[in-house]
C-alpha cells in the first residue's frame, strides 16, 4: 500500500494562493489515480478533484473548478494541488488519497489516505 504525506498548508489571506504537495512512498504513485479532498470543521470530507494515472485527465468539483489545479510528477512520486483565489470557505484540512482501480469523486474508491494538512484562509 502506498503511504502519503501532505505538506504546504498554512495561513493565507483571502485572494491568495497556496500549493499543496502530496509525497508518496512505498509504491509508485503512477499506479494510482490521485485525489484531493477537504474537510471543514463540522462537515463531511468533500471531493475537490482527481488526476488520472498518466496525468492527462482531471476532474474537479464545481466549488473549486477554475481556481484549483491538480498536477502530478510521477518521477518525483508527488502530486500537487495549486489553489488560487482562496476564500474563507476554503478553510479546512486537506487530504490527498490514492485510488488503484477507479477514477472519480467517491471517497470509498480511495485505498490510501494521507494525514492531512491544515489550510486557513482569513478574510
Amino acid at each position: 500500500q502506498v503511504q502519503l504525506v501532505e505538506s504546504g498548508g498554512g495561513l493565507v489571506q483571502a485572494g491568495g494562493s497556496l500549493r499543496l504537495s502530496c509525497a508518496a512512498s512505498g509504491r509508485s504513485v503512477s499506479n494510482y489515480a490521485m485525489g484531493w479532498f477537504r474537510q471543514a470543521p463540522g462537515k463531511e470530507r468533500e471531493f475537490l478533484g482527481v488526476v488520472s494515472r498518466d496525468g492527462l485527465s482531471t476532474l474537479y468539483a464545481d466549488s473549486v473548478k477554475g481556481r484549483f489545479t491538480i498536477s502530478r510528477d510521477n518521477a518525483k512520486n508527488t502530486v500537487y494541488l495549486q489553489m488560487n483565489s482562496l476564500n474563507p470557505e476554503d478553510t479546512g484540512v486537506y487530504y490527498c488519497a490514492a485510488a488503484r482501480r477507479v477514477y472519480g469523486p467517491n471517497r470509498s474508491w480511495y485505498d490510501s489516505w494521507g494525514q492531512g494538512t491544515q489550510v486557513t484562509v482569513s478574510s
